[in-house]
């Protein structure tokens, strides 16, 4: 299935149906009376979380979603039927903007989690409504209200409790194959990862979901190479894991080069927890491990990892300390959530 992470929809809520005006005609019923039914309310269209879906594939067959409108009252006092709901089902961790692309307007983050995105229109009222003492025949009906249009975008960020940063050929996909499950494509040039892939890796017992996105080069932020527009799967993320290929000749500038596409990105991922580990050590000797280490670790300020996608070095290390700064930050919300509840007054 192919990654599809940015689609735009046309929503359209129904009309309401019209009012009708009819009067009570039977034999032998003197003064009948008005007797017309209300119109029947327009169908919603509504946003839904569903399980199973990591993609926004769909909604490039698809881009328009009407709902139905009211069917229109009738005689005998008989309401018209309300029209049919339109449910867009998106994978959890979708954000709903508006047609310039940065009003956001919902963030659907958990499964089931269901969000209205257009009002169906009320139902015009018969005849039936306005009689009074005064003007006991009324030949007025209100038409159904009009349905709601609107021109959307769907953007996914995908959920993950840690992302993997790096210039492309990093090992950022070696990584991931060598700790979980996942099977992304891994091959010796540039920007063989060209979509976001998920894994889940467990150490000690306990699972973790890790992000790996397409490498990143100098001038991202301006489009060059894949760009910046995969950022936004690790925003997300409580710790960046950031490989540093340790068989470069400028590992200190290749770690400034993501450092800046992150300043430049904006928004609070440059200040997210990082790890940050010297990959591909396997084929260094022990001098060169140590003299780039410390190169690395005066460029960072604190230390730096040891490890190997290939031969397994240092990935158990890695993997418990992106745990130990998954855990500090569940432990950060809950107690932000805590500090909510105990300060909220009705």
């Amino acid at each position: 299935m192919k990654f599809l992470d940015l689609a735009k929809v046309h929503i359209r809520s129904g009309s309401g149906g019209n009012g009708c005006i009819s009067f009570r005609r039977e034999k032998y019923i003197e003064f009948g009376g008005p007797d017309g039914g209300d119109g029947g309310g327009g169908g919603d269209v509504w946003v839904e979380a569903v399980d199973g879906l990591n993609t926004l594939i769909d909604f490039r067959y698809q881009q328009h979603f009407f709902a139905d409108n009211g069917r229109p009252g009738m005689g005998r006092q008989r309401t018209g039927a309300d029209g049919k709901d339109i449910v867009l089902r998106v994978p959890v961790g979708t954000e709903i903007l508006d047609e310039d692309q940065e009003t956001l307007i919902a963030d659907v983050t958990e499964v089931g989690q269901r969000i209205l995105l257009a009002k169906g229109g009320n139902g015009g009222w018969g005849n039936l409504h306005f009689k009074t003492s005064t003007n006991q025949a009324p030949r007025r009906a209100n038409p159904g209200q009009e349905g709601v249009e609107r021109t959307l975008w769907l953007r996914l960020k995908l959920i993950a409790d840690a992302g993997l940063l790096g210039l492309p050929n990093a090992g950022k996909s070696t990584f991931l194959a060598a700790t979980s499950n996942a099977r992304p494509k891994i091959a010796d040039y540039p920007f063989t990862t060209l979509h976001p892939n998920l894994g889940v890796v467990g150490v000690d017992g306990v699972e973790f979901v890790i992000a790996d996105i397409p490498g990143l080069i100098a001038g991202a932020h301006e489009g060059r190479g894949i760009g910046d527009r995969f950022l936004g799967h690790v925003e997300r993320c409580s710790v960046l894991l950031h490989l540093v290929d340790g068989t470069s000749e400028t590992v200190v500038e290749d770690y400034r080069t993501i450092i800046q596409e992150l300043d430049a990105y904006g928004g609070h991922l440059a200040e997210k927890p990082r790890v940050t580990a010297l990959n591909k050590v396997d084929a260094l000797d022990d001098e060169k491990r140590a003299e780039v280490k410390a190169a690395l670790e005066v460029e960072v300020g604190r230390r730096v990892l040891m490890m190997s996608g290939v031969s397994g070095e240092g990935l158990t290390e890695a993997l418990r300390a992106l745990r130990a700064e998954i855990d500090e930050d569940r432990l950060r919300h809950k107690e932000a959530s805590s500090e909510e509840r105990e300060t909220w007054q009705p």
